[in-house]
């Protein structure tokens, strides 16, 4: 785990920190979006919540983080709970959970050749889809290579052995060994061993 300059620890991903503020403006958003469909001017608002134009102006804009006094009195104000006020910022904190063996199983192409998917979680939101699979080749499994669409895939062997094609180059992959490719060349397990094989599949592409 890689330590950060500030002292804390991060997970040592080069993914961008999430913007700093996100949640004040989220939630001055939501207090706009209240306010106005109450039809409550700044002035009425901040009035009835005993707090200066210019502050409620601030925390709407998302310049400030609001005591939790204030925004108790802003949420009286607008006859909400204090709860309501961070419903925006709750609903984008996007999290899947699926239980050991309830993944959903999935009819693609490769289920007719005995390959079984099932996916383990979906991101509802967002410019980027993920889809984290299991997937399970059978003793009757047969190769596949046709596999083709946009994005990148990893793949992380769990159990068995499959020799897997990308593009022009074939891998053989164990349990411990991972692959991240394009996924738009064609790709799939080329040679199978017989016996049941297991990996995760994660594929990523642009959502739209």
């Amino acid at each position: 785990m890689a330590e950060q300059e500030d002292g804390e620890f991060g997970t040592g991903s080069s993914a961008p920190a999430v913007a700093e503020r996100e949640l004040e403006r989220a939630l001055g958003n939501q207090i706009r979006a209240l306010r106005r469909h109450q039809d409550l001017s700044i002035s009425d608002l901040a009035s009835a919540a005993g707090i200066s134009n210019g502050m409620l102006s601030k925390i709407e804009n998302g310049a400030i983080s609001p005591s939790l006094t204030t925004l108790q009195a802003i949420s009286s104000a607008l006859q909400v709970s204090l709860s309501s006020l961070f419903a925006s910022f709750e609903d984008r904190q996007d999290c899947s959970y699926v239980p050991a063996g309830q993944g959903v199983t999935i009819d693609r192409r490769g289920t007719k050749v005995g390959h079984i998917y099932q996916l383990l979680g979906a991101v509802l939101r967002g410019d980027v889809v993920v889809e984290p699979y299991l997937i399970t080749l059978r003793e009757d499994a047969v190769a596949f290579t046709g596999f083709r669409h946009s994005g990148v895939e990893f793949l992380y062997m769990l159990e068995g052995e499959v020799h897997y094609r990308h593009g022009t180059r074939t891998y053989h992959l164990q349990p411990g060994d991972s692959l991240l490719f394009d996924s738009s060349a064609l790709h799939g397990p080329e040679q199978l061993s017989g016996a049941v094989a297991r990996y995760l599949s994660l594929i990523v592409y642009p959502r739209g």
